[in-house]
C-alpha cells in the first residue's frame, strides 16, 4: 500500500492511500497506528475519495537515527576506508519537508556555498524494536520512503563542534516522500535504485545492494540495548555522486530543481530557495 499524507479543501491533514494526483481515499484519524499496524482493519470499506489540495511528508517522526558512508562506491569517493561499524548521527525531526516543498539554504551557509544532495532510502520502524537479531529485523519494518539527506558541509567539517547534527537539521533539511509504501510492497530493500537529478541532470545513481550495512543488519544493530521507537525514521545513506567529491564541488544554489527518486517509492522535486529570499517573499 502507498499511503500518503495530505491537507484536504478544508485545510485539514488527513492521511489516505489510492492517490491519483488529485484525490485519495481518507482513512480514520486513529488508523496511522504503527504499533497496532493494520491487523485487523479492512482498508476496503473506506473507498470515497476526497481532494487532495496539498501532499505533506507521509509522516511525522519522532526521531530520525542516519547512517554516514553506507554505500560502498561512496566511500570510495571519499577516500576513507569502509567503516567496521554504522556511522550513526541524528537529524532533527523538525528538519522534515514534503516532497515538493522547498529547501532552504540557511543565511549562514551561503557564503560559502556548501549545501549538498544526498538522496537515501528511508525506512520506518513499525514497532518497538531492542535487541533485534538480523532474522527478524524486517519484521519491525513499516515501510519505506525516499528521503534526501540535505546538508551543510562547512557545518560538519568545521562549524559544528565536532558532530554533525547541527549541518543535517536547518529546516526543510529533510524532504520525505512522495509515499510511505508499507513493506510487503517492497520485499527485499536490497534491490532498489535511487537516482538523484540536479536541473535534470543525473548526479547519483545506485543501488542498495551496494550497501555496507544492509537494512536489517543496521536495524540490529541500532537496537542494541537501545529502544528504536515505532515511527523512528532510520535514513541508510547515500550513494556516490555527492556534490562535495566532484571536481568543482557542486552544491545547491537559489534557483535549482532537486529532485529524488527510488524505483517502486516514488519521486520528489524540491526548488531550492535561499533564507532571505523567503524572508523577504
Amino acid at each position: 500500500m502507498k499511503l500518503i499524507r495530505f491537507l484536504d479543501e478544508q485545510g485539514d491533514i488527513r492521511t489516505g492511500y489510492g492517490y491519483d494526483k488529485d484525490a485519495a481515499i481518507p482513512l480514520p484519524d486513529d488508523f496511522f497506528d504503527f504499533n497496532r499496524g493494520f491487523q485487523g482493519v479492512n482498508i476496503h470499506q473506506f473507498n470515497e475519495k476526497v481532494a487532495v489540495e496539498k501532499l505533506l511528508a507521509p509522516m511525522k517522526p519522532p526521531a530520525i537515527l542516519c547512517v554516514g558512508l553506507n554505500y560502498k562506491m561512496h566511500a570510495e569517493e571519499t577516500g576513507l576506508p569502509l567503516p567496521e561499524h554504522p556511522v550513526l548521527f541524528m537529524k532533527n525531526p523538525g528538519a522534515v519537508t514534503g516532497p515538493f516543498d522547498e529547501i532552504i539554504i540557511p543565511a549562514s551557509c551561503l557564503e560559502p556555498p556548501q549545501v549538498d544532495y544526498e538522496v537515501e532510502l528511508g525506512v520506518v520502524i513499525g514497532k518497538d524494536a531492542k535487541n533485534v537479531p538480523v532474522d527478524r529485523a524486517l519484521d519491525h519494518v513499516f515501510g519505506y520512503t525516499c528521503t534526501n539527506d540535505v546538508s551543510a558541509r562547512r557545518w560538519q567539517k568545521h562549524a559544528g563542534g565536532g558532530q554533525w547534527v547541527k549541518s543535517k537539521s536547518f529546516d526543510s533539511f529533510c524532504p520525505m516522500g512522495p509515499f510511505l509504501v508499507t513493506a510487503d510492497e517492497i520485499g527485499d530493500p536490497q534491490h532498489l535504485t535511487l537516482t538523484c537529478r540536479l536541473n535534470g541532470e543525473v548526479m547519483q545513481e545506485g543501488s542498495t545492494s551496494d550497501m555496507i550495512f544492509p537494512v536489517a543488519e543496521l536495524i540490529s544493530r541500532l537496537s542494541e540495548s537501545t529502544t528504536l521507537l515505532a515511527g523512528t525514521l532510520i535514513l541508510t545513506g547515500t550513494p556516490s555522486g555527492v556534490g562535495f567529491t566532484r571536481n568543482p564541488p557542486v552544491y545547491l544554489k537559489s534557483g535549482d530543481l532537486l529532485e529524488s527518486e527510488i524505483d517502486g517509492i516514488g519521486r520528489m522535486e524540491n526548488r531550492v530557495v535561499s533564507e532571505g529570499d523567503v524572508l523577504c517573499g
